[in-house]
């Protein structure tokens, strides 16, 4: 499964739960968080429950539940989805928790999700400091499968001003994508808030897929578009990689430790990277 895209769509407004996974995006966010006002929060549990309990609404893609951070009404979320009649027919594909400071905010939430019969994937929303320090931690937390970061929130709470160049978080922007490599889970980038600037969604994400990244944040359908193309490998690298694999197995037959393309000497590390853009490639072509 691809997550290239992560479309984020409020979850007190049933129209729009249910338009999402039409946008392409391979991943749809049900936020029961910030898109919410603190006096709708019952009202948007029931909008994302009926929704996701309707036989009729069968997406193509991952949806996932925005739930509020530990330590807050994340337990009313819970039992608002989970805690009722129509819970069985209730199956989100995945759970995202905001503000995770630290593995034990991915424990609880793994630990309350048990309560009602419940294992799911969890996307952990790295936003403060103390998250971006203990990045490693949470990204080997078992019910861990992918980190997200969210530069606005993390921007402010270490006081700094965000610029157009974004140098102010890159170094954070680099280990939230070293942590979910080194234990083999998805790296999610933060989100462009000009969703009206379809070039610069564009540069943004293809950044991000040269620091590693695996997918974007989208808050906006029209940002969509330009992050999956970004992720998605073109024809001419595909090419690249195909070419590269064939003429490993040409030299594993002929028994060569060392071969070459196009004049390229080929080590291990040129071999790992065809095999990524392949499987990157695949997964796309799953999701489209």
């Amino acid at each position: 499964m691809a997550r290239r895209s992560l479309l984020f769509a409020p979850g007190d407004q049933p129209e729009l739960l249910r338009k999402t996974p039409a946008t392409g995006a391979d991943t749809v966010i049900f936020d029961l968080e910030d898109a919410v006002t603190p006096d709708q929060k019952d009202a948007a549990r029931a909008t994302v429950r009926a929704v996701l309990a309707d036989p009729s609404f069968d997406p193509d893609c991952e949806v996932c539940v925005r739930v509020n951070p530990t330590g807050s009404v994340m337990d009313a979320d819970l039992e608002g989805l989970f805690g009722t009649d129509d819970a069985d027919a209730v199956r989100p594909d995945s759970i995202l928790l905001p503000k995770v400071d630290a593995p034990a905010d991915i424990r609880t939430l793994a630990a309350e999700l048990e309560t009602y019969d419940r294992s799911l994937p969890i996307l952990a929303l790295l936003e403060s400091a103390a998250g971006i320090l203990a990045a490693a931690d949470i990204a080997a937390a078992s019910a861990t499968d992918a980190l997200v970061f969210g530069a606005e929130d993390f921007s402010a709470d270490i006081g700094a001003t965000r610029t157009d160049e974004g140098t102010e978080v890159l170094h954070a922007r680099e280990q939230v994508v070293l942590a979910a490599s080194a234990h083999e889970i998805d790296a999610v980038d933060t989100v462009v808030t000009e969703f009206d600037d379809p070039e610069r969604v564009r540069e943004e994400a293809d950044f991000a897929v040269q620091l590693g990244y695996d997918g974007k944040i989208a808050i906006h359908p029209s940002q969509v578009d330009p992050i999956n193309s970004a992720f998605s490998p073109s024809a001419e690298t595909v090419e690249w990689a195909q070419a590269i694999l064939e003429a490993k197995r040409d030299a594993d037959a002929d028994d060569r430790g060392v071969f070459e393309v196009d004049g390229e000497m080929i080590d291990p590390p040129v071999i790992a990277q065809a095999k990524q853009i392949l499987e990157r490639a695949s997964a796309a072509d799953r999701n489209t």
